[in-house]
């Protein structure tokens, strides 16, 4: 009998010490903004594929729109919501990545 209970012991301890904390409630505004700035960085990503888009289009969204969107927006709600995940210069540096290899794909160089 005290072997059952010990075995029993035994198999349940790891499984209830091991259950995930549950997360603080996020903000929910922040939450909003960054789900409006991540569907419209979406439609910029989505239309540099697009093959109608022209090349003026191209350069306006990987020169302007997408770094200030991303800057503005996405990563100050990001950072928000999650500070413990992430950091500005992790950001900045995905961000320079992800504009690079555009930039490359599409043959763009900005002028700033």
């Amino acid at each position: 009998m005290k072997i059952k209970i010990l075995i029993t012991t035994l198999f349940f301890t790891p499984l209830t010490g091991c259950n995930k904390q549950s997360n603080p409630p996020k903000n929910p505004t922040i939450t909003a903004q960054l789900n409006q700035s991540d569907k419209k960085i979406d439609k910029y990503l989505n239309k540099l594929y697009c093959p109608r888009t022209t090349q003026d289009t191209r350069i306006q969204i990987l020169c302007r729109d997408y770094p200030v969107e991303y800057k503005t927006k996405y990563m100050p709600a990001l950072l928000k919501s999650s500070p413990d995940k992430y950091t500005e210069a992790k950001l900045l540096a995905n961000l320079e990545a992800t504009l690079n290899y555009y930039k490359n794909n599409f043959k763009i160089k900005c002028s700033n």
